[in-house]
């Protein structure tokens, strides 16, 4: 199996913990929690800053001292609904107690206490569509650089329909030369419609030191560590994913490749 694919590693409590050391890079971690109600799941931020995500179902919150109370409301991601989700400072501890069977996402990445713990949607959340033709897909925004909820975290859900392709026209973001590009560690959290489906993600540089083509099942990680990481959804399977990126300025500054270049003003 590809070192960048990560299957999940049980059916419950938590399932996925990706740290900087395990995917050999500098500032992206993430976990995943799948909980039955009642259950609990805590942790501490330390160095980093973290956006708590209810991906399915609903949690009671406690952070940074204080009371949340229950977040979430789609019961089912691919409900495509704007999702709850709570920003947590570094330096601070939380707890999730699940009212209702969950899945929680940890997005986690270097925080510098620049802003104050906050609940992320789903007010000013809304599903928007981007691409042409069976390059649509439709995007929920979390904290991207617009939003400045965060340090360094930038976070998306992005629904790809089924027959569609999605992160295409094949992009990179590694190198750090802002404003032609910035350096983007990058990890993709995949769900798949119906749950026994598969999609496909392509993580290739130019000059094909990395070349890897992986069947992603529902539940799967890939870690991009560089190079163009596009994915595709065969006829019948829907595809989720929640993006997780981080690098030394929260920016998103992306080079196409090459050999897409005459599709970008078409099918962007």
């Amino acid at each position: 199996m590809s070192g960048l694919l990560h299957r999940p590693f049980g059916t419950h409590g938590k399932v996925h913990q990706i740290t900087p050391a395990d995917a050999g890079w500098r500032y992206v971690g993430f976990s995943l929690y799948r909980l039955r109600a009642g259950e609990t799941a805590a942790g501490q931020t330390g160095a980093n800053e973290v956006i708590l995500v209810m991906v399915e179902g609903k949690a009671a919150l406690m952070a940074a001292g204080r009371d949340w109370g229950e977040l979430g409301a789609r019961m089912d991601v691919f409900e495509r609904t704007p999702p709850h989700c709570l920003y947590v400072p570094n330096g601070q501890d939380w707890t999730a107690t699940a009212v209702t069977d969950c899945v929680i996402a940890v997005c986690a990445a270097p925080g510098q206490g620049g802003h104050p713990a906050r609940r992320i949607g789903p007010e000013g959340i809304s599903l928007t569509g981007r691409g042409k033709g069976t390059n649509t897909r439709y995007i929920n925004n979390i904290a991207m650089e617009g939003e400045d909820y965060c340090d360094s975290l930038l976070v998306t859900e992005v629904f790809t329909p089924a027959g569609h392709w999605s992160s295409y026209p094949s992009h990179r973001h590694d190198e750090d030369d802002f404003p032609r590009i910035t350096y983007l560690e990058e990890i993709y959290y995949h769900r798949i419609n119906p749950r026994d489906g598969w999609a496909v993600q392509r993580v290739y540089t130019d000059d094909g030191t990395l070349d890897e083509t992986m069947a992603v099942r529902d539940g799967d990680v890939v870690c991009v560590p560089r190079g163009h990481h596009p994915c595709g959804a065969p006829h019948g399977f829907d595809l989720y994913y929640l993006n997780v990126m981080a690098g030394p300025r929260r920016n998103w500054r992306f080079v196409s490749a090459p050999e897409v270049a005459s599709v970008i003003d078409r099918d962007a």
